[in-house]
């Protein structure tokens, strides 16, 4: 709590948005069944309400620095939680499931404008002596939105509607906004540019391939998502030169000639990546192996998220004690040891598969936010919201790639193994994540970041 006071008024109030933005966008797999049933669509099609949601986001995330140039700070949040509103209202209310789609498109556009957007400011707000106590907050908020989510579906769910859920979200979010106008603060410097709508235009690239990583599992290879990942790859390949040739690019990848920039990148990925697929296996080790209900599948993934939450605040200020280096051992050590404990426990003793998830996501606490913080000290303050936008672009490619590759390997290893093994084996695989980060270590300098 004590680096949650350290924050502004204002830097306050984006994380009480951003926290509210992503306990929506976890909340929608609980009522997948429930859409399927009312609107008489398939597991392939409902996967849209969350696919597209995550699509939309990552296209918009490069955008954000152009946004925080050319928008005073208090016209850009009020157009971001409009937008969220505008969709959120829409879904609420569409009488077909097209519409809960387009609502769902609109609320990523808004979390993908917002993410980079308040990261960067709060950086750029804070002296870099106390950058990581900072992101330690954020870290604490928004990993506390894995362990709120679920709760708040299932009991909005229990006694309403999905319609109820949406309508949740709305009032709150209106709330908010309500009481953070008198606290906006125009702390970002402008520099204003034309808006270049072809490297807008090639971003496309991005969501291409994001999409083709999410409807794989589903639909598997067709001639037309490998045309569609091709394309993808060549838009953003297009756009990479342009930026480069560019004096005033959109999106500025002279980032990446700062030391320490790309290991701490790599590194938010690779710690991102042990998360999103503990939330991915975990229900699947409690439901297939233990045989619980979904309820007591989504409350059991509580400790993991607590545990994190403990630990993020912890890890800031270390960050600035012990630098970056020794929290990435520290933290890779801890994933190692988790998805082991998987790999060897998960399906014998319940009480071990959910000591194996806390360590995966206590692991990530010493890494992801330090990583980004580290990251962003080592480029010059014009160039963090770029470096920001990048991080967390990246962050989503890399974790919807993750998703990919175990649900190809639990298909793999289940032609021949029990569906128990299977989670076992790619468990076991997954350790490759957490020795990349020994690795990426090795890159990382000695002094205090």
């Amino acid at each position: 709590m004590k680096n949650i006071r350290s924050l502004s008024p204002f830097s306050l109030m984006l994380l009480l948005t951003s926290f509210t933005m992503s306990i929506s966008q976890s909340t929608m797999t609980t009522a997948y069944p429930i859409l399927m049933k009312q609107f008489g669509i398939d597991a392939a099609a409902v996967q849209w309400v969350t696919s597209g949601f995550m699509v939309a986001m990552t296209l918009v995330m490069p955008v954000s620095p152009w946004l925080l140039d050319n928008l005073h700070m208090k016209k850009l949040l009020n157009l971001i939680i409009a937008v969220f509103l505008v969709g959120t209202a829409i879904a609420m209310v569409t009488p077909n499931f097209l519409g809960v789609v387009v609502g769902r498109l609109l609320e990523g556009v808004a979390v993908g404008a917002l993410f980079p957007t308040y990261q960067s400011v709060i950086m750029e707000n804070t002296p870099e002596e106390r950058r990581g106590i900072a992101m330690g907050a954020v870290g604490l908020v928004m990993s506390s939105a894995l362990a709120v989510g679920p709760i708040v579906s299932g009991i909005v769910l229990q006694f309403g509607t999905w319609r109820v859920l949406f309508a949740f979200f709305f009032i709150v979010l209106l709330v908010l906004s309500i009481f953070m106008q008198g606290q906006i603060e125009n702390t970002h410097p402008m520099n204003k540019r034309n808006f270049d709508f072809l490297s807008s235009f090639l971003l496309i690239g991005f969501a291409g391939i994001l999409y083709t990583v999410s409807i794989l599992p589903a639909k598997g290879w067709s001639v037309g998502l490998a045309a569609t990942l091709a394309v993808s790859v060549i838009l953003l390949v297009i756009f990479v030169v342009r930026q480069l040739k560019q004096d005033n690019p959109f999106l500025d990848l002279r980032v990446f000639e700062h030391q320490g920039y790309l290991p701490a990148m790599l590194l938010t990925g690779m710690s991102y990546s042990g998360l999103i697929t503990a939330t991915v296996i975990m229900p699947l080790y409690f439901q297939k192996v233990f045989g619980l209900a979904p309820l007591w599948s989504g409350l059991l993934m509580i400790p993991a998220a607590a545990f994190l939450s403990y630990l993020n605040p912890k890890s800031g200020r270390l960050l600035g004690q012990i630098g970056l280096r020794p929290l990435v051992l520290i933290g890779s050590t801890m994933m190692l040891a988790g998805y082991l404990t998987l790999a060897i426990f998960g399906t014998k003793f319940l009480i071990l598969a959910i000591a194996g998830a806390m360590l995966l996501e206590g692991g990530n606490a010493f890494i992801m936010m330090p990583a980004v913080t580290a990251a962003s000290n080592a480029l010059p303050k014009n160039l963090i919201s770029h470096g920001t936008a990048i991080i967390t672009t990246m962050r989503q490619l890399i974790g919807a790639l993750s998703i990919l590759i175990a649900g190809i390997l639990i298909g793999f290893f289940h032609g021949d193994h029990s569906y128990g093994n299977s989670l076992n084996l790619t468990a076991a695989w997954f350790v490759l994540v957490p020795l990349t980060g020994y690795l990426l270590a090795s890159r990382i300098k000695t002094t205090k970041e």
